[in-house]
């Protein structure tokens, strides 16, 4: 009996040496690789993030990568993000993957991790550079556009539209705002506001639709870019009891947002996928590492869900996916 353990002890060892030898002549390493994934915001009330985060864990465990998921605590904090980018390239991880919080500032910061050989991916919003290796994202025009067409087919013969984005001079921000406004301001039939940014702020979102519904009674309909946004003014215009006089067309898919459509307050919602950002972000960062040719841009789609159709499967599954309770 001894002597068939020592036997099989002696064998363990030989297959680890040789996998060893192996992975040294391949020039490969059997650490795991470190990405650090740095996203917009880690406010707990934005379901978005937590599901994209949901997806880079997914991916993690999938891919034995290590992870580390940081970020501002609001959107709006540039220079926060920014703060994290340099301290991030001081702890030099194999890669990172950034959703950016501004389309121009944070490229100088960017830059210098492809300097450092550090493969950079983007995820969510863009950066005015070609430094990312790869940008993950819903194509933000043609989910505005998506936005501008339903809520064409919503309205009548004369309509005034106000726009409620979030924070300026985010990528996708302003990628949707122009897929919105191509499609209405090519119709005669629609007067088209200025935009107003709630700043990722979901009382402020509130405050200015209370605004507009107070101050335009003529206003015919609002269109909320994202989350904050499309919450905050469907909440105004229960309060205001506008609903049915306002037509409402918004981004994202929280359960506030359902509660919205199932209650007639928000007509659509232009829902996205942010699971398959995180999943494909950290895949396509494992990939780069590994020498791999990744895709400049990845789409992850959009689909419209209104109230008529928001119980079919597949968009079931985009409403309410899996979010895990304390990283379990």
């Amino acid at each position: 009996m001894i002597k068939w353990f020592c036997l099989l002890a002696a064998a363990a060892v030989l297959a680890a040496l040789m996998y060893n030898l192996a992975d040294a002549l391949r020039g490969g390493s059997t650490e795991r690789p470190r990405v650090t994934v740095l996203i917009k915001s880690t406010e707990t009330g934005m379901e978005f993030w937590g599901v994209l985060s949901d997806g880079v864990m997914e991916a993690a465990k999938e891919f034995d990568v290590e992870v580390n998921i940081i970020g501002p605590e609001r959107e709006t904090n540039v220079d926060q993000q920014i703060e994290l980018m340099e301290l991030t390239l001081e702890k030099k991880p194999d890669a990172l993957v950034l959703a950016a919080t501004d389309f121009n500032l944070l490229v100088p910061y960017a830059e210098r991790f492809d300097e450092a050989g550090i493969p950079l991916i983007t995820v969510d919003s863009a950066l005015n550079s070609d430094t990312a290796r790869s940008f993950i994202a819903t194509d933000n025009i043609e989910a505005g556009s998506k936005v501008g067409r339903k809520m064409a087919e919503l309205s009548g013969d004369r309509s005034k539209i106000a726009i409620i984005s979030y924070v300026r001079g985010t990528a996708s921000q302003m990628e949707r705002e122009q897929g919105v406004r191509a499609v209405l301001e090519a119709d005669p039939r629609f007067e088209i506001m200025e935009t107003y940014y709630s700043d990722g702020d979901e009382m402020k979102a509130y405050e200015i639709a209370i605004s507009l519904i107070r101050d335009h009674p003529d206003l015919t309909g609002i269109v909320g870019l994202n989350e904050p946004s499309t919450v905050g003014a469907g909440r105004a215009i229960q309060d205001m009891e506008a609903a049915g006089r306002l037509t409402l067309v918004g981004f994202d898919s929280s359960v506030d947002e359902v509660r919205l459509l199932e209650e007639g307050v928000m007509q659509a919602t232009v829902v996205q996928r942010p699971f398959n950002m995180g999943y494909l972000a950290v895949k396509t960062a494992v990939e780069a590492l590994r020498g791999e040719k990744v895709p400049a841009r990845i789409d992850t789609g959009s689909v419209i869900v209104t109230k008529d159709n928001i119980y079919e499967e597949e968009h079931q599954k985009l409403l309410f996916p899996f979010v895990s309770v304390n990283g379990e």
